[in-house]
């Protein structure tokens, strides 16, 4: 009787265990700019992203909780997704991989490293200072590389190494030139081979020479917030506030992309996909805030990469110079247009809509041009401690 318990307990266990091993199915992210996140909780802004990831890159599905997936990026690492940002795929061919040829070379505009594998495989991405690094992790990857070939076409990269961080994911580490990042993008071309583009710090550093994107934060149907008057809505005002500062940015010679001039209905992705399209080398984004107590008041710039802060931090303190009140400098910001890794780029909340000293000054034509001057001249301080 024993015998037979026993062996009623194996079966048991063994098809729990098979059952288990089923209990996945693999997903493929579709082109809606997806974003891996640390986890499902949610706020105004989204889930707290991890870092932006390429189309068509397969991932292991393990859970679901209500608008997310959960997915299985190595053996001690997982993430999550939204639904949208995938579809649902086969699976894979290959189960375990292993990363080949390596490549770092330069064109007449960027600098680029990339690694062959056999699959599109998930990875994160970040930017450390001091030294400027850009660094990958590639999961579910083992390395089979025994060179990295270095060309001196590149002239942003300084040295590219790798670490096998764990059984299953390589770490990839780029070093810098500079000290100030100018941003990157990751994208897999069609034979699987992952290129992390780097842009170079440019050859002249005045204002004349620069492409700045501005942002007047939402836009026809997102009214945003308003102020004392139904009347008074953020969306009208940020323009405003756009205009005059493309105005400013255009006395001073610089070049400027603006992502809307009228009152148009326009979605982040709308935004970024525009972006992307115009390569700029900063993005200024601007919008006015709202607290429950109308007491709160002042400026405040955000950030989500701390290597993008010095560009954030520039403008504050010109901010400050109007006479408002100090909200801060916040980093980690989860506002979609801080998402991009491509571009320096800061949000500017340029004072608070719901506190009555703060609107007066918003509504003061003559305000919005000291603002428009006192950005653009935390962006030439920005530009020139990097001289």
């Amino acid at each position: 009787m024993k015998e037979i318990l026993t062996a009623f307990f194996i079966i048991i266990c063994s098809a729990s265990i098979a059952q288990t091993s089923r209990d996945f199915f693999y997903v493929k992210t579709n082109d809606s700019l997806p974003y891996l996140k640390y986890g499902n909780g949610e706020d105004r802004l989204g889930g707290a992203k991890i870092s932006p990831i390429d189309s068509n890159v397969i991932l292991k599905v393990v859970d679901s909780f209500q608008t997310d997936y959960k997915i299985q990026l190595s053996q001690y690492h997982s993430a999550w997704i939204e639904k949208n940002s995938v579809i649902k795929t086969d699976t894979p061919s290959i189960l375990h991989h292993l990363t080949d040829n390596w490549k770092v070379y330069g064109d007449s505009l960027f600098d680029y490293v990339t690694i062959q594998l056999d699959q599109k495989l998930p990875y994160e991405s970040s930017m450390e200072i001091d030294p400027s690094l850009i660094v990958v992790d590639i999961f579910d990857a083992a390395s089979n590389t025994n060179w990295i070939q270095q060309l001196t076409s590149a002239k942003e990269i300084k040295n590219v190494w790798y670490e096998q961080y764990e059984d299953d994911v390589v770490r990839v580490f780029i070093e810098l030139n500079h000290l100030q990042h100018w941003g990157y993008s990751i994208y897999y071309d069609d034979a699987n081979k992952l290129t992390v583009r780097v842009k170079r710090q440019p050859a002249s550093l005045a204002l004349k020479d620069m492409t700045i994107a501005i942002d007047a934060g939402h836009g026809g149907s997102n009214i945003g917030t308003t102020g004392s008057s139904k009347d008074t809505q953020e969306k009208n005002l940020t323009l405003l506030f756009a205009k005059d500062l493309e105005t400013e940015l255009l006395l001073r010679k610089a070049k400027v992309v603006m992502t809307r001039v009228d009152d148009t209905t326009m979605s982040m992705y709308e935004r970024m996909k525009f972006l992307d399209q115009q390569s700029p080398d900063l993005l200024i984004s601007l919008h006015l805030n709202e607290a429950d107590n109308d007491t709160v008041r002042g400026v405040s710039t955000y950030y989500r990469y701390v290597a993008f802060r010095p560009l954030s931090e520039a403008i504050l303190h010109r901010m400050l110079e109007t006479g408002l009140d100090e909200f801060g400098n916040i980093g980690s910001f989860n506002f979609a247009l801080n998402g991009p890794t491509e571009y320096p780029n800061c949000l500017v909340e340029i004072a608070f809509l719901s506190n009555k000293e703060d609107e007066k000054k918003i509504l003061d034509p003559g305000f919005r041009m000291l603002v428009a001057k006192k950005i653009s001249d935390g962006v030439e301080d920005f530009l020139k401690n990097l001289k």
